[in-house]
């Protein structure tokens, strides 16, 4: 069951005090019944419109994947720079104006990184992703310079001191080449891939997510574009 005022703001009729209003004025009904209050229950199975009009249920939460393209900021709004919520297509399956303003993104990417990156309305799912408690996975693939120490790969596996309070949680580093490796992490810390790396004795030129728990980046994903991925695929 869940509230008339509710299922309208969820269908994408208006927010919450936006409804509430249409519900007062008499203009909902529920199967041909006029009801003006906003707590009434319904199923979602009755025939509910709005001035007339049929209203489909809509989901309560929605979650959208995006392979972020460098210079983008990590943010609902901004007065000057480009956000990653701005790049959301309005033909989104499950995307109205009202819940646009509702979406945010999980986590950060820096600016210049590149990568996998969810956005959603859903506040608990982005609790439990972020939570260091939970050691939610994140890879990164990273193209870098210099010279790796050649313990590097034991050193990321113990957690290292990074000029935090404490030291990192254990993370999995793996060489492609002498110019490539791949850095897997269970907490997200400031700029930590390039922060270990450095400590590590190279600099990272490139970094692009590739993976967030279950969720990988698929790869005719193209930067800048996002697609709608199921509850149950995270």
């Amino acid at each position: 069951m869940k509230r008339l005022d509710k299922f309208l703001a969820d269908a994408g009729c208006g927010t919450r005090s936006e409804v509430k209003n249409v519900i007062r004025k008499g203009r909902a009904a529920i199967d041909g019944r006029i009801e003006t209050r906003p707590e009434a229950k319904v199923t979602g199975e009755e025939e509910i419109c709005v001035d007339g009009k049929p209203v489909c249920a809509g989901p309560e939460y929605v979650y959208y994947m995006m392979n972020k393209p460098a210079g983008v900021i990590t943010a609902t709004t901004d007065q000057k720079e480009k956000t990653v919520i701005d790049l959301l297509p309005d033909d989104l399956p499950g995307l109205s104006a009202v819940r646009k303003k509702k979406l945010f993104p999980v986590g950060r990417l820096d600016r210049d990184t590149e990568g996998l990156l969810l956005i959603t309305d859903d506040g608990n799912l982005a609790h439990e992703l972020l939570s260091p408690k939970k050691h939610v996975e994140k890879e990164y693939y990273a193209k870098i310079s210099g010279e790796l120490a050649e313990d590097a790969e034991e050193r990321f596996q113990k957690g290292m001191d990074i000029g935090d309070d404490k030291p990192t949680l254990p993370a999995r580093l793996t060489r492609i080449s002498d110019s490539e490796i791949l850095v897997v992490l269970s907490e997200g810390r400031f700029h930590q891939v390039k922060r270990m790396t450095e400590a590590c004795g190279a600099r990272v030129t490139y970094l692009k997510r590739i993976r967030m728990g279950n969720l990988v980046l698929p790869p005719d994903l193209e930067p800048g574009k996002s697609r709608p991925v199921s509850r149950e695929a995270l």
